[in-house]
């Protein structure tokens, strides 16, 4: 998205007046107006300007939120979700200004059944709070997008991350949900059982939806065993298409990876500087197996033979979860390591996901564009599948360098459409990928729309996200 195309909706400034009045009165110090607190519950990753909310209310409970959201609905007031602020595409702003309703009291572990693999958790639990409470019963959720996100926001954006390849993305691991709808009622979409064809499915409709269709108030989710044996490793290779010719056939021959993530040459380096790694500068792979210990061995065997064949040096893995801890944990700051290379400048975080068999085409592709166009922008990529990500570091108070930098979005999203792959495979499209939606799913978009009129008709919530309604 080009900055110029951002928009600043229509202000309800007499109802806005009116709600916070009420919510002043009803919530005390949990409802506050101060610019600090404002900023805080706006964008800030990235670089998309911050679209400030007109007040902030600190929910406690679903009651709460049905009051939040009735006060507002009674108004036409936008009411905007915020977990802990760590989506890229600018889903917390509030463009026509309004309430957000912050999850970070709502962090309640609401039950655990170990015996059904599943657990109900507010939205403001954390993933790396969730894991520490499950930690005894040998039991882990295991969508990891990198970020310590809250579980409320990390099914808004349908997140998924590097476990993804084995374990599947956030609408595989959600049972159910309960939202507060425009109504202000709170419904459940769905029971705990693991299978159901009892009427639409809505517990899809509202995972993803990035609050657009109402308010979530508890997740209920899948659970998995921990694995006996987790081994870990890294492989260099010559090229970065060499890499990536490395991940297609690991995952069309079956071998069930639990992550298999891409680094680019340019990253490494950043990893390396600001994370303390001593890799080699040269496309990477960055691998993990779960199983038993002979499953585990074989698995990294067959790899193995697969990083020979594809040009790459030796495959050397560990089972020590130190040495696994430093390397992911490496992996996860690379937003924070990309940013180094260019202290001073800023990021522009992006993502595509293609079909596995285009996955090598690209991304190579794409790493060409941006030495082209004379870019810094490191590459890493949840590659079993199919998805990348480029952080471009610029300075986005140059003029040119900015206007080069959304050219380059623009033509990486045109790539990943070519290839029928989609323009963002777990950012969202939140604010900043909304003309590419347009592009990729064409008068479906329609059906979105009507979608939201028939559920949000004032359209209250999160307003001007995923696509615009007029």
């Amino acid at each position: 998205m080009a900055l110029q195309d951002l928009r600043a909706g229509t202000r309800n400034e007499e109802g806005i007046a009116r709600a916070m009045e009420k919510l002043k009165a009803q919530f005390g110090e949990r409802f506050q107006t101060g610019e600090a607190i404002r900023h805080q519950h706006a964008h800030t990753l990235t670089y998309i300007p911050p679209q400030l909310p007109d007040g902030v209310v600190f929910a406690e409970s679903a009651d709460d939120v049905k009051e939040v959201v009735r006060c507002c609905a009674a108004l036409k007031v936008p009411v905007i979700p915020f977990g802990t602020g760590s989506s890229l595409e600018g889903q917390v702003n509030a463009p026509s200004g309004g309430i957000s309703i912050d999850f970070s009291k709502m962090n309640r572990i609401l039950s655990v059944n170990a015996e059904d693999l599943d657990c109900t958790v507010e939205p403001g639990v954390t993933r790396e709070q969730l894991n520490v409470h499950l930690r005894d019963t040998g039991l882990f959720f295991p969508i990891d997008p990198g970020a310590n996100a809250s579980i409320g926001g990390m099914a808004s954006t349908r997140a998924s991350g590097t476990n993804a390849v084995r374990y599947g993305t956030m609408k595989d691991n959600v049972l159910s949900v309960t939202a507060v709808t425009a109504s202000g009622e709170e419904i459940r979409t769905a029971r705990r059982a693991r299978k159901s064809s009892a009427g639409y499915d809505l517990t899809r409709l509202f995972v993803g939806a990035e609050g657009t269709l109402g308010v979530l108030t508890s997740v209920t989710l899948r659970l998995q065993g921990i694995p006996a044996v987790i081994a870990g490793g890294v492989c260099g290779f010559p090229t970065l298409r060499d890499a990536s010719n490395a991940v297609i056939m690991t995952i069309q021959l079956g071998i069930p990876v639990a992550r298999i993530e891409l680094v680019n040459a340019l990253q490494i380096r950043a990893c390396n500087a600001y994370s303390g790694l001593s890799l080699i500068e040269q496309p990477t792979l960055f691998v993990e197996f779960h199983g038993s210990e002979d499953s585990v061995k074989l698995q990294s065997e067959e790899f193995s033979a697969v990083v020979a064949e594809c040009g790459g040096g030796a495959f050397d893995w560990t089972s020590d979860p130190q040495a696994r801890a430093k390397l992911w944990k490496a992996r996860h700051d690379v937003y924070f390591s990309a940013k180094s290379l260019r202290s001073s400048c800023n990021v522009i975080a992006t993502d595509v996901c293609v079909p596995i068999s285009r996955f090598a085409d690209c991304v190579a592709e794409t790493e060409d564009d941006i030495n082209a166009h004379g870019l810094t922008g490191p590459i890493v990529g949840h590659a079993g599948d199919g998805n990348f990500h480029v952080s471009l570091v610029i300075d986005d108070t140059d003029p040119a360098e900015l206007a080069k930098a959304e050219a380059f979005v623009a033509r990486l999203n045109t790539r990943a459409l070519a290839m029928d792959g989609t323009c963002t495979g777990e950012h969202g499209i939140g604010q900043g990928k909304i003309p590419y939606l347009e592009r990729e799913l064409g008068g479906a978009v329609d059906l979105m729309r009507q979608v939201k009129r028939a559920l949000d008709p004032d359209n209250i919530f999160n307003p001007g996200k995923i696509f615009h309604l007029d």
